[in-house]
């Protein structure tokens, strides 16, 4: 087990040895193989108005590293605990892990972003590249997960101004997330507008730009709320349990019996303690459900 931040619990195992660079030419060609390929990672996210238990949800999804699906690169789970993030992972098949099955059935929690990983930039598992992610922005910490190819988010991250953060290790998802924390940092502190925060705004804006380059499904939080974007694969389930508890829950594949619902192509939702509190929708309608949402919840 090793300690990868100051802030909040990290465990793992060690990581592999580092593979040499694939030269330019055939690292084209991968990419370009790649974005062609539909086999993704996958995610789930949990947003609830208590802590509740989250066994059977991540039982369910400790089968997609692996065994139902072929995501058997690498699993990682971080869950709100005493107001601070908790981060587990491994670079290895969540579906044969005993580490899982054992946190999972240890999780009580209202808040909670997991990841089960299929290789793709770079190919290799190791503990640096596993997702999520963990990163201090504006004063609070923030845990990042994602499924599909961005490239291209590896330069834009390099091209920024005064990044909040610098990967720990090679995937495009991890420049991806620092390039959304710049973004973030320069509208967090603005007052929010009709009860919206600006910076919900700003980060669906740059989550369409950067979806123009490749597949970009991500859930990110800053401990507070629950923010989901989907691109092209991503679905959510809002549910009131026993004793009054809201919940909401984002997956890239539905992972109960009960119905969910998919996200429309562009679309970012916010969740805080269950409960939907913005969305932005896709730049087209391409729906007329209507949304009610409750902005008295929504002070960042």
């Amino acid at each position: 087990m090793s300690s990868l931040v100051p802030t909040g619990a990290v465990t793992g195992v060690a990581d592999s040895t580092t593979p040499p660079p694939v030269p330019a030419k055939r690292h084209s060609l991968i990419l370009q193989i790649l974005k062609k390929v539909q086999i993704m990672c996958e995610l789930l996210g949990i947003s609830s108005s208590r802590p509740v238990n989250t066994q059977e949800l991540l039982h369910a999804f400790r089968r997609r590293g692996g065994e139902t699906a072929d995501n058997s690169d690498g699993w990682g789970i971080a869950f709100l605990r005493a107001d601070r993030f908790t981060l587990h992972k491994e670079p290895l098949p969540a579906a044969h892990s005993q580490g899982f099955v054992e946190l999972a059935a240890s999780v009580h929690t209202d808040l909670l972003i997991g990841h089960v990983r299929k290789a793709r930039l770079p190919r290799v598992n190791t503990l640096a590249n596993t997702h999520p992610f963990l990163h201090t922005c504006c004063g609070r910490e923030w845990v990042f997960a994602h499924n599909g190819l961005v490239p291209e988010a590896i330069e834009l991250a390099h091209r920024d101004p005064h990044p909040p953060c610098t990967p720990a290790g090679d995937t495009d998802s991890e420049h991806a997330f620092c390039h959304l924390l710049e973004n973030i940092s320069r509208h967090f502190h603005e007052p929010p507008a009709a009860g919206v925060a600006p910076w919900f705004t700003a980060l669906a804006a740059l989550s369409g730009v950067i979806s123009v380059h490749g597949k970009f499904n991500f859930l990110i939080s800053d401990g507070v709320h629950l923010i989901a974007y989907g691109h092209d694969r991503l679905h959510y389930r809002e549910r009131r349990g026993d004793e009054e508890t809201e919940e909401a829950w984002i997956a890239t594949e539905p992972l109960t019996a009960e119905a969910w619902q998919p996200f429309e192509t562009g679309e970012l939702r916010v969740y805080r303690c269950g409960r939907l509190v913005d969305r932005v929708p896709a730049p087209r309608a391409t729906t007329s459900t209507a949304v009610t949402i409750d902005h008295s919840m929504n002070a960042a």
